[in-house]
């Protein structure tokens, strides 16, 4: 295979490619590694990169890319279709490119390329090598493998054991690598302690070494050099024009005296800026760390004043410890736009926080942390309703359970009495007249007994702390209450079989027992329910109560009147007792209600009634203030909502307005960033509002949809956005000076930005800013336009800020040749040298700002053979980086 034509004599050796190539494995393997970590060290610029060199070369896309970056060409517009026309068709236009270069291709076709023809894709690899990287290295009139072979002869020449006399076992101690380090780079390596009989750490050293500081990736593997008798030439030839090209490549310079100091007063300030940055972030992302978990702390309390007090706390950190740590993520964001604004009028590299302190990572931990303050509040007035439910619960159980065990004592023993057996025939009826009255007695109490066994199920439910006590004694009634059933049924039988014995009655006491037994339970169930406990929220509630207590005490007439019958019968008896002197002992055998009784507990509920009038009004006063801390808030937070928005569409129409100039628009938004401070006490004055409503339990509003947490976040937002869009006025400022533009034409940057902000909401999205682009006449394809969003939207969010906007608008239309004018100063200092001596640095310099430079450009200095000098192309890269200057 010829590459080039016959006068090309380093190509001639060439000629035998078809017919030694692969034919040893190890020289294959050897290629492999060094072609794609070639072609990788250049495809990285462009940010890709190759697995499989056969593979990845087949589409012909990579390829083209490869040339355009290693030429700084443009190659025709590729096809983007995945048929094997379109990859041809690709490769084609790579091999047409390289053949315009002079190259004579042999034997290789596109189709070999697409169908991963190793043979072929790593003849054309070395080609582009040949040409791009070795054809022009030039020493003493031999060029190309002769002049790359006289340059390493030469540079190695000193040194001991070291003998270059070809590209393939020359090179197998490794002492040959590592003296060309040591020539150019003496502080790397200790070439004093190398051996010419450990090959293998002198070409991992010299490996790693380039790797590390020389940015030459590994090409080679140290065990297959030294494993194979004959290295591959070509393997070792493109390794080794790596290093002809990182230590011989053309020097440029660029300094002047009153640039420098600039530079290095800019350096200095951005450095300590992104230090600034970088422990604000941590701060607060750690303090955020440590808030979230103690707000996703689910464990609830067992008691209302444990529950109180995580509420309570809960207020401390919305009050006190929320508001510093808003200013400082607002701050934070500040200060970063504001680095970035300086980085790109000092021609340097976008600020990239570490990994995880991105502004957008900042955004993301601070919205974690606010879902999980949300999750928190919800969950504390969930837990308190839920605690309150649970108290009134087990206070209703306690009193229905006292009422009901006290009702049951001594039941079990009348129940189990055998007195029917010496009982005369009308102590039998009346045992089973009293029996009756007692079973209707003992209907009347089921009701309460299934009402205490509903009220230990809602407890259970509820996870009531105390739930295993109530389950036990729940547990003892129900059981007590089978058995008084199963007695009374056993009693009963008894009862019956005796009935036919019995043939009078004493109807007068029966009636008494049967109108007596259910107007004690209608008293018993009237005072339980005078004493009960009550829980309303509204008013309407509250009223609702006091109707049904109303309507209660219209009923206590007719009561009175069932009292007087009964009592009436009772006087019956005892008149026909004193009659016809029956000896009844003066006890109703039927039941064992006694008038005394009826009065006594009769006497208990129209006392208990004056009682609930009162606690019914003192809780309709209560919900009465409630409604006013309602209105009270509603009042205020209807009023500062709406101004709260009215004043984020103000500070937004100002933003994208073109009224005045930058520093009129600065004074006007400092106007209202004093008038919003200043707003700041009637904030204050609703959170104040908002506590009352919250120590008072009240949990909704009807009149108003605005909740102090809508304020609050309406509030935070109003005070970012007028920092913000003030700091984005600055910077706007900071640019003009700086590129020197004038109003006219910030006022056509704005109403360029305006025009494609379609959404108007002062950010343009890429597609927009796309649009813009070729509306003003740019040719972009896919790679332009990646490299120009990297410069506006260096944190990948895909937006562009109108800050960035004018940015890289100035810096497009900037007519100042800051190349040229550095590069003038610098042969003023330099004189008739391609250089400047330290001392020389230092006389021009402050003595901080000399000392500051001289040590950032520490690892690029030392041109040959002139000891302490500063040559120009580290100078340069040491203040800027890899700039265009």
């Amino acid at each position: 295979m010829e590459h080039y034509d016959g006068e090309n004599d380093y190509m001639q050796q060439e000629d035998d490619w078809d017919r030694d190539l692969l034919l040893d494995p190890a020289w294959e393997k050897q290629q492999r590694k060094t072609f794609t970590a070639w072609c990788n060290s250049h495809l990285r610029k462009a940010g890709t990169q190759i697995e499989n060199i056969e593979e990845d070369f087949r589409d012909g896309l990579k390829l083209m890319l490869l040339l355009e970056v290693i030429s700084g060409e443009r190659l025709a517009k590729p096809e983007r279709g995945k048929m094997r026309v379109h990859k041809i068709s690709n490769v084609n236009k790579a091999l047409d490119f390289i053949a315009s270069k002079g190259v004579k291709l042999v034997s290789i076709g596109a189709e070999e390329i697409v169908d991963g023809n190793a043979k072929m894709t790593l003849g054309m690899i070395w080609t582009i090598i040949l040409r791009f990287a070795i054809q022009d290295i030039s020493v003493e009139e031999t060029s190309a493998k002769e002049g790359l072979l006289l340059w390493c002869q030469r540079k190695t020449a000193p040194y001991k054991n070291v003998n270059i006399q070809n590209f393939h076992i020359s090179w197998k101690d490794g002492l040959g690598f590592c003296a060309l380090i040591h020539r150019h780079r003496p502080e790397l390596i200790d070439y004093g302690k190398l051996r010419k009989d450990d090959p293998m750490t002198n070409l991992n050293t010299a490996f790693d070494v380039a790797e590390k500081y020389l940015d030459i990736p590994k090409m080679l593997d140290a065990e297959d050099i030294i494993s194979t008798l004959r290295p591959d030439e070509k393997a070792v030839m493109t390794y080794v024009s790596c290093y002809y090209h990182a230590f011989s490549g053309k020097q440029k310079a660029e300094t002047a005296a009153n640039r420098i100091c600039k530079v290095l007063a800019v350096n200095q300030e951005n450095e300590q800026l992104m230090e600034d940055y970088e422990k604000l972030a941590s701060d607060l992302l750690e303090w955020i760390r440590r808030t979230i978990p103690w707000l996703e702390n689910r464990l609830p309390e067992n008691t209302m004043q444990a529950m109180q007090q995580k509420l309570e706390d809960f207020r401390d950190y919305r009050r006190l410890h929320k508001p510093p740590k808003v200013q400082e993520k607002c701050q934070l964001e500040i200060n970063f736009n504001t680095l970035q604004t300086k980085l790109r009028l000092s021609n340097r590299p976008a600020f990239m926080p570490s990994e995880g302190k991105m502004v957008s990572d900042i955004n993301n931990a601070w919205g974690s942390l606010e879902g999980a303050e949300k999750g928190y509040e919800e969950w504390l007035l969930n837990e308190i309703r839920r605690l309150e439910r649970l108290d009134h619960l087990a206070e209703k159980f306690r009193q229905k359970a006292a009422i009901h065990e006290a009702w049951t004592e001594g039941k079990e023993d009348l129940l189990q009495k055998r007195d029917y057996e010496t009982a005369s025939l009308s102590e039998i009826k009346a045992l089973l007249k009293k029996h009756e009255a007692f079973e209707s007695d003992l209907a009347a109490h089921q009701d309460r007994v299934e009402q205490i066994a509903a009220i230990a199920q809602e407890l259970n439910e509820l996870d009531y702390y105390d739930s295993p006590s109530v389950n036990a004694r729940c547990q003892r009634i129900c059981d007590q209450w089978d058995a008084l059933g199963a007695m009374t049924v056993k009693r009963t039988e008894a009862l019956q079989r005796t009935e036919k014995l019995l043939e009078t009655i004493d109807q007068l006491y029966l009636e008494f027992a049967k109108r007596a037994a259910p107007f004690n339970n209608w008293m018993e169930g009237a005072m339980e329910d005078l004493q009960d406990t009550f829980i309303v929220h509204t008013i309407e509630e509250i009223q609702g109560l006091s109707t049904a207590h109303e309507q209660f005490k219209a009923t206590l007439p007719e009561a009175d009147k069932e009292r007087q019958a009964i009592l009436g019968i009772h006087n019956e008896i005892a008149k026909i007792v004193q009659t016809y002197h029956v000896n009844m002992a003066g006890t109703n055998p039927y039941t064992t209600i006694n008038p005394q009784e009826i009065n006594a507990k009769w006497d208990k509920v129209r006392q208990l009634v004056p009682q609930r009038d009162q606690a019914l009004i003192e809780e309709h006063a209560r919900q009465q203030n409630n409604e006013r801390l309602r209105r009270q808030f509603a009042t205020q937070a209807n009023v500062i909502g709406p101004w709260i928005q009215t004043k984020m569409e103000e500070i937004g129409r100002i933003s994208i307005e073109m009224h005045g100039t930058l520093e009129d628009q600065l004074t006007h938004l400092r106007q209202y960033e004093k008038s919003i401070i200043n707003y700041k006490p009637k904030i204050d004055q609703l959170e104040g509002d908002h506590q009352l409503i919250q120590e008072a339990l009240i949990f909704d509003n009807k009149h108003t949809n605005y909740t102090m947490e809508h304020i609050r976040v309406g509030w935070e937002q109003l005070l970012t956005t007028i920092a913000r869009t003030i700091n984005e006025i600055e910077n706007q400022i900071l640019t003009r000076d700086a590129k020197g533009i004038s109003q006219e034409q910030l006022n056509e940057f704005r109403a360029s930005f305006n025009h494609f902000d379609r959404k108007r909401t002062g950010i343009m999205d890429a597609e927009d800013f796309k649009t813009c682009l070729i509306s003003m006449g740019y040719n972009l394809g896919e790679n332009e336009f990646s490299r120009i969003m990297s410069v506006v939207d260096p944190n990948r969010m895909g937006t562009v800020t109108f800050q960035a906007f004018i940015d890289f608008m100035s810096r497009e239309t900037a007519d100042t040749d800051t190349a040229d004018q550095v590069m003038a100063s610098f042969k003023v200092l330099a004189g008739d040298k391609n250089y400047i001596l330290a001392d020389e640095l230092r006389r021009e310099l402050p003595p901080d700002q000399a000392e500051y430079c001289i040590a950032r450009m520490a690892p690029y200095t030392g041109p040959d053979g002139v000891p302490g000098a500063l040559d120009y192309m580290s100078f340069s890269t040491a203040l800027y980086g890899e700039s265009d200057l």
